[in-house]
């Protein structure tokens, strides 16, 4: 019986999850763990993502450093990681390196805007200053936007939740998107130690992402037709017809 598509346990190491992963880790490992643990170097401090010091301080590379910075807990990176290679081997494969690397940086910067700004109207409308002035680290908006991007291109695809349940890979997405929604109202917009919002906002950003690149096909294949509609000819052989014919002949 036919049980419809499912996931490949070979999951392939494609070049880009690759060095993705090398340098999450290799971050982590040196800079995080020894430097920073070792040396006292405040090297997470000076990187991770602070909303107050985006909005006031203009310190815009936090929107981008933050996506490869790791607590010290090893579930963390370890987590991440294998969700980054579980989404992102396939979507490397069908998209290709170089938009594949766009949409993690994407989806990962996308999701730390909406965070900032969240924040920002959050303190604005309840005075609370606490959500502003937590540090936000790790890979976990773009892992969410790889992750609505596996909803939407392979909905129908079969996984296990729980590694017991079956269900389509649509179904999982929308759970994941309504635990995140109900864990931020119960926890708060800042979350306790997770940011439910930066989770929230790389789904978000992955959507965006995914309009833009169907734009951008679309432009791509209208200059494609575009240019092969000026190089046809229409070449008309009416010469010496013959009563046989049944009229004259074209070619492109």
């Amino acid at each position: 019986m036919n049980r419809g598509p499912q996931v490949s346990m070979a999951l392939p190491l494609t070049p880009m999850v690759k060095w993705l992963l090398i340098v999450n880790v290799g971050i982590w490992l040196v800079f995080q763990v020894l430097v920073e643990g070792f040396f006292k170097v405040p090297f997470t401090n000076f990187l991770s993502l602070v909303p107050a010091r985006v909005i006031f301080e203009f310190r815009v590379w936090e929107l981008f450093t933050y996506m490869f910075l790791h607590s010290m807990q090893l579930t963390h990176i370890l987590f991440n990681m294998l969700m980054l290679w579980f989404f992102g081997a396939e979507l490397e494969q069908r998209w290709g390196g170089k938009y594949f690397l766009f949409f993690y940086l994407f989806t990962g910067i996308g999701a730390a805007v909406i965070y900032c700004l969240g924040m920002g109207v959050y303190a604005a409308a309840t005075g609370s200053q606490a959500g502003l002035m937590i540090p936000v680290l790790g890979a976990s908006g773009a892992v969410f936007g790889l992750m609505l991007a596996q909803g939407i291109l392979f909905g129908e695809r079969i996984i296990y939740f729980f590694m017991l349940f079956p269900m389509k890979m649509r179904y999982f997405v929308m759970i994941m998107g309504a635990v995140q929604i109900g864990s931020m109202l119960t926890s708060g917009v800042s979350g306790g130690e997770v940011a439910y919002l930066a989770h929230l906002g790389g789904l978000a950003s992955g959507y965006v992402a995914l309009l833009l690149m169907s734009r951008w096909k679309n432009y791509e294949n209208f200059k494609k037709s575009k240019k092969k509609g000026r190089n046809l000819r229409l070449v008309v052989d009416n010469e010496n017809p013959k009563k046989s014919d049944n009229g004259p002949r074209y070619w492109n």
